[in-house]
């Protein structure tokens, strides 16, 4: 029998859900929206909670069947049922899934892709918070479209590639999602009426800083190894960089390495080339 191939998704999955509970006391693995606070590890948790307000803004009157689209660990459904609204979740990780029943006991969880999973309908409101991004547009729109009633909306909030993002690789890329063009016309090829567009890139940037910074702070931990272990125990130091450049391609070690040390991913980067938008569509 073969080894079982290990699941470095929920290995990180694992880990951002533990940092985030650390440093918030709740498992958001989206953006925060920053106006008005300062900048700072310590207000990742108001920044986030102030996001979940504005996109909340932006929902129908009244109570509503929801599906939560790629709903992460269950913390916007847990917000959601608390204010009186029923909530399923598709998420395709089996990791997420399990936190997503902790997390929102309530709700149901359907462990699929949305391309994949069959909830039945009518829903009031299809969210995507940041996972619309994930999902091919083809499937995303017409399958919403699909399990919504008569007067049910779609609720995206995501990132956006604006037309000033870089079409060619070599270049600095920072954030991403569907080309905003291409949303655009494939909201006008379907029976879809856009009722709200608000645009929070400038408050949503600087999660991309604070989290650069982070990367910075582990990277500044493995320079210091790095040079007490090529200082004092020369041969360990040799063998641990010998082990790692036949484990991991030079590519892949570059790329490492600029994330933990160098400052490529930041906010002004992120402004230039992408959209963070909120959007609220109906039936035509």
């Amino acid at each position: 029998m073969g080894k079982e191939k290990l699941d470095t998704q929920a290995i990180g999955l694992d880990a951002g859900l533990a940092l985030s509970r650390w440093l918030t006391g709740a498992e958001h693995l989206h953006y925060g929206l920053w106006t008005g606070l300062t900048v700072a590890a310590g207000n990742v948790g108001a920044a986030q909670d102030a996001y979940s307000a504005r996109l909340f803004a932006h929902l129908p009157a009244g109570k509503l069947r929801i599906l939560d689209i790629g709903g992460g660990a269950g913390e916007t459904a847990k917000k959601l049922i608390a204010l009186g609204h029923s909530v399923e979740i598709v998420v395709p990780s089996a990791y997420l899934a399990a936190r997503c029943r902790i997390n929102a006991p309530q709700a149901v969880v359907h462990e699929a892709t949305f391309q994949d999973a069959q909830p039945i309908g009518p829903f009031d409101l299809c969210l995507f918070s940041e996972s619309f991004q994930y999902i091919p547009l083809d499937k995303s729109l017409p399958k919403a479209l699909s399990l919504l009633g008569p007067k049910g909306e779609i609720l995206i909030g995501d990132c956006f590639r604006s037309p000033a993002y870089p079409t060619q690789r070599g270049g600095r890329i920072c954030g991403g999602g569907h080309p905003i063009a291409k949303f655009r016309a494939a909201v006008e090829s379907l029976p879809l009426t856009l009722l709200a567009e608000e645009d929070i890139t400038q408050a949503v940037a600087p999660s991309i800083d604070l989290e650069q910074a982070f990367f910075n702070v582990l990277g500044r931990g493995l320079l210091s190894t790095n040079a007490e272990l090529a200082k004092k125990r020369p041969m360990r130091y040799w063998l641990i960089h010998r082990a790692l450049a036949l484990l991991i391609p030079a590519r892949k070690r570059a790329a490492l390495a600029d994330r933990l040390f160098a400052q490529n991913r930041n906010s002004a980067l992120f402004i230039a080339n992408n959209l963070y938008l909120l959007l609220r569509l109906a039936r035509a």
